[in-house]
C-alpha cells in the first residue's frame, strides 16, 4: 500500500514533473476558494443567509471560539491563519473519502511547508503586535548564554507540528491496512467513518498548536514591551 502521494506522478512533460500531492493540493484550494466564493458572493444584510452560508458561519464562530479561549490578543488575526491552516487540513482529509482522492496532508512535504508556515507565522505574529525588539528581547532571558537553547526551542516547536501531523496521517494508513486484512468487506464503510473523524482531528491539533505557538509569541511580545509603553 502507498502510503504518501509523493511518488505518484500524474503529469509528466520533460523535466517538469506533476506529482499526486501538489495535484490534490491544487484541488483542495480551488474547492475552498470557489466554495467560499459561491457561499459568499450574495453576502448582503437584504438577502437571507442560506444553508451553506449558516453552515460556514457556524464553522467560522466554532473556531473563532477556539482562538478566544486561548487568547483574547489578535484573535480576529489569528482566525484567518489558523483557520485556513484548519479548513486546508479537514478538508484535505475528508476528501480522502473519495474514491482516487489522496489527502495531500499525508505527504511529508505538505506537512513540512506546512510547519514552515507556522514556523515563519510565529515570529512575525510577534513583531506585528509587540515590535522586533520587544520578541527578540525574549531570546536572551534571563541571560544571553540562553540564547542558543531558545532558539532551538523555538525551532523545535515547528518541527513537532510537522512530525506530528505526518505520523497521524501515517498512523490512520496502517490502521487502514488492517482493517483491510481484518474487515474486507465491512471495510468501505468502517474506513470512512474512521477517516471523517482523524481527519478532523488531525486538523484541529494542528491548527490549535499553531496558535498556542502563535500567541504565546503575541503574550511574549506584549510582556517583553518596556513598562512605560503600557502607559
Amino acid at each position: 500500500m502507498e502510503l504518501t502521494p509523493d511518488k505518484t506522478i500524474v503529469f509528466e512533460l520533460g523535466m517538469l514533473r506533476l506529482n499526486a500531492t501538489i495535484f490534490y493540493t491544487w484541488i483542495v484550494m480551488a474547492i475552498l476558494v470557489v466554495g467560499s466564493w459561491l457561499i459568499t458572493r450574495r453576502l448582503r444584510s437584504d438577502v437571507a443567509p442560506g444553508r451553506w452560508r449558516n453552515a460556514l458561519e457556524v464553522i467560522v464562530l466554532l473556531i473563532e471560539d477556539q482562538i478566544k479561549s486561548i487568547t483574547h490578543t489578535g484573535t480576529r488575526k489569528i482566525l484567518y491563519f489558523s483557520g485556513t491552516l484548519f479548513l486546508f487540513i479537514a478538508a484535505s482529509n475528508i476528501l480522502s473519502i473519495v474514491p482516487g482522492f489522496k489527502s495531500p496532508a499525508g505527504s511529508l512535504s505538505t506537512t513540512a511547508a506546512l510547519t514552515i508556515a507556522v514556523l515563519l507565522a510565529v515570529p512575525l505574529f510577534g513583531v506585528a503586535h509587540g515590535g522586533l525588539r520587544q520578541y527578540l528581547a525574549k531570546f536572551v532571558q534571563p541571560s544571553i548564554v540562553i540564547l542558543p537553547f531558545n532558539l532551538i526551542g523555538e525551532v523545535s516547536k515547528a518541527l513537532s507540528l510537522s512530525i506530528r501531523l505526518y505520523g497521524n496521517i501515517m498512523s490512520g494508513a496502517m490502521i487502514a491496512a488492517i482493517l483491510l486484512g481484518v474487515t474486507p468487506f465491512l471495510f468501505p464503510i468502517i474506513m470512512d467513518l474512521f477517516g471523517l473523524l482523524v481527519g478532523i482531528i488531525q486538523a484541529y491539533v494542528f491548527s490549535i498548536l499553531a496558535t498556542v505557538y502563535i500567541a504565546a509569541a503575541m503574550t511574549e511580545s506584549e510582556n517583553n514591551s518596556p513598562a512605560e509603553e503600557h502607559l
